[in-house]
């Protein structure tokens, strides 16, 4: 692999670039901590997110991150590039602090990425490359940025929520039992979610190094989690995996369930196990004193998925939309 260290750093008065460490993480927390407060962002990245980024083996921190500190070592911008071997497209991320912000320092670690990514794509000998990143809807910063840089919107993604108030029937699925989400069936799991999502927009499969960061989120809940069983042969026919941050709670003052993904494998489909496993889903919210169940959906899913939620009763959230920016990267 070809280092992206060969790319120049950006010059930035007062700053200094360097790769992300394994010491840095605290420190880029609180960065990226204060970017979210200062855009009033409903999530942000948590430790074990960066801690990810740092020991990524598939994406070396030392050849696809950066980090640009201040005279007092305190980081004030940092991005990132992350893609697979042989994937098509690199995905960057990064954030300027607040104090920082309007000095042309996002665009300059913007054009490093773009440079990182080419290097990517030139040492694995592909052609036809892109870049892709991801904005919230109404950050015109950000947007404006991604623009005159030369990135197009290509997708939304929209946050939908269901009040836990009188909740659906349980939804049988004849041959198919809904069980609780253990270590056990994680494999299993992880395989069934790389054949569920070959077929989905900006999928890529999830490596069992991948999946183990998922797994150790610290905001990943195996009990609000479940999978469905096919009951001739054990195999697993589809999964919903379920996470709860703490930090939304103490923002917003309600306690939400959020589905992060939901598949069914392509032999089930059309028996009715995705809206069996939302209800189990919503059920399992309920008991552990969750106040709604929350989702993200792409509004150009072409599977039905957003008639889906809308028939158990989930209406988009009023701010919530997630939009993809891709561009070409055409060899220098």
């Amino acid at each position: 692999m070809t280092s992206t260290q060969t790319v120049p750093w950006p010059v930035v008065p007062g700053l200094v670039f360097r790769p992300l460490t394994v010491a840095d993480a605290g420190a880029w927390l609180e960065l990226v901590v204060r970017i979210a407060e200062a855009e009033d962002a409903p999530w942000h990245d948590q430790l074990s997110d960066l801690m990810e980024v740092l020991g990524s083996a598939i994406n070396p921190a030392a050849e696809n991150t950066l980090v640009g500190v201040d005279e007092y070592g305190v980081p004030r911008v940092y991005g990132y590039v992350a893609k697979s071997v042989g994937g098509p497209v690199a995905f960057v991320f990064g954030g300027v602090d607040p104090l920082w912000q309007r000095r042309g320092i996002g665009a300059a670690v913007l054009a490093w990425q773009q440079g990182a990514s080419r290097a990517r794509f030139a040492a694995e000998g592909q052609a036809g490359a892109a870049a892709r990143c991801y904005s919230r809807e109404g950050n015109v910063p950000h947007e404006a940025l991604l623009a005159a840089s030369g990135f197009g919107m290509v997708r939304y993604f929209t946050e939908m929520e269901r009040p836990l108030t009188e909740l659906p029937a349980p939804v049988p699925v004849s041959g198919v039992s809904l069980v609780p989400f253990t270590r056990e069936l994680g494999e299993a799991v992880r395989l069934a979610h790389n054949e569920a999502f070959a077929d989905h927009w900006g999928s890529e499969s999830r490596s069992p190094e991948k999946w183990e960061y998922f797994l150790g989120h610290e905001s990943f809940r195996p009990d609000l989690s479940s999978v469905a069983l096919d009951d001739s042969t054990g195999e697993v026919a589809g999964y919903q995996m379920s996470m709860y941050d703490a930090d939304a709670f103490a923002k917003e003052g309600r306690r939400c369930g959020y589905t992060d993904i939901l598949g069914v494998r392509r032999a089930w489909r059309g028996r009715g196990i995705a809206p069996a496993l939302l209800c189990d889903a919503m059920a399992r919210y309920k008991v552990a004193g969750m106040d709604a169940a929350t989702l993200d959906v792409d509004t150009e899913n072409p599977s039905g998925a957003v008639g889906l939620y809308r028939n158990l009763g989930y209406t988009a959230i009023p701010g919530r939309v997630t939009i993809a920016w891709d561009k070409e990267l055409l060899p220098v």
